[in-house]
């Protein structure tokens, strides 16, 4: 009896405020819920992943850590109307460092007409221009190609004006040698440090595994995400990463040679 007091006393003093913050509370949820209807996901059991479906284009990205791989079943591979159409394959990696299964991978990838792409991992603390001529050096692209991407992940203790200059200088330069501009791919955190602001101008790949929506991002340079690091590929060992491309399918010719 006495609790049915207490609450009819609760509702007619706090009655508007408990509405209204319940109101809210609905509204969060309906956001939250169009926000992953809007990107259509569908887990998709051969993959092992949930898949925004909303994007046609969908890809990975592998490097050394992947081991040997079989690109023929690769090329094979497909569950619920999904075909991986891209692949990005790590190059080089500081001044002096190549990832040891490039060279092959990048010759199969093309045999088998799968869309490909260069990366080369940057550190800060290494001479930008040792680490574009790194790239350059390994790296031959042929027409079709996308543009070379700079992985940025790392910041190793640097000042802010050494990241940004140096990242700069890298660009600038393989810009000048590949006569394209070149893809920023970096994660959300370093992106609104680092590049908002500084490097708008260049194309952006970004790592983003939080969020149902790239609303953060700048729509107009925006072309490629990654959503996910914990994918199954038939012909790949262990997890790979799954990437799609955000932009109208007429728009990846902007990336490429």
């Amino acid at each position: 009896m006495k609790v049915r007091v207490l609450v009819k006393l609760i509702f007619r003093r706090y009655g508007l405020w408990i509405a209204a913050f319940s109101l809210l509370v609905a509204a969060i949820w309906i956001f939250r819920v169009r926000q992953q209807d809007e990107m259509n996901w569908r887990f998709v059991q051969a993959f092992g992943i949930r898949l925004p479906m909303r994007y046609a284009i969908h890809g990975i990205d592998v490097s050394r850590h992947n081991d040997r791989i079989n690109w023929a079943r690769v090329q094979k591979m497909e569950a619920e109307g999904v075909r991986l159409q891209f692949v990005f394959i790590k190059a080089t990696e500081g001044a002096t460092l190549a990832d040891k299964h490039f060279d092959k991978n990048w010759r199969e990838v093309r045999k088998i007409a799968m869309h490909r792409g260069a990366y080369h991992f940057y550190h800060p603390t290494r001479d930008p221009i040792k680490q574009a001529n790194n790239f350059i050096n390994h790296v031959t692209l042929s027409p079709g190609d996308f543009a070379p991407v700079v992985d940025f992940e790392v910041i190793n203790g640097q000042s802010d004006e050494t990241i940004v200059n140096g990242l700069r200088l890298w660009l600038e330069t393989i810009e000048e040698h590949y006569e394209i501009r070149p893809i920023i791919y970096t994660n959300g955190s370093l992106y609104r440090r680092y590049i908002k602001g500084n490097l708008d101008e260049y194309p952006l790949w970004i790592a983003d595994y939080s969020t149902k929506h790239l609303g953060n991002y700048n729509a107009d340079k925006l072309y490629l995400w990654q959503h996910n690091q914990n994918g199954w590929v038939k012909g790949i060992r262990g997890q790979v990463d799954f990437n799609v491309f955000v932009m109208d399918d007429a728009r990846m010719q902007e990336i490429c040679l």
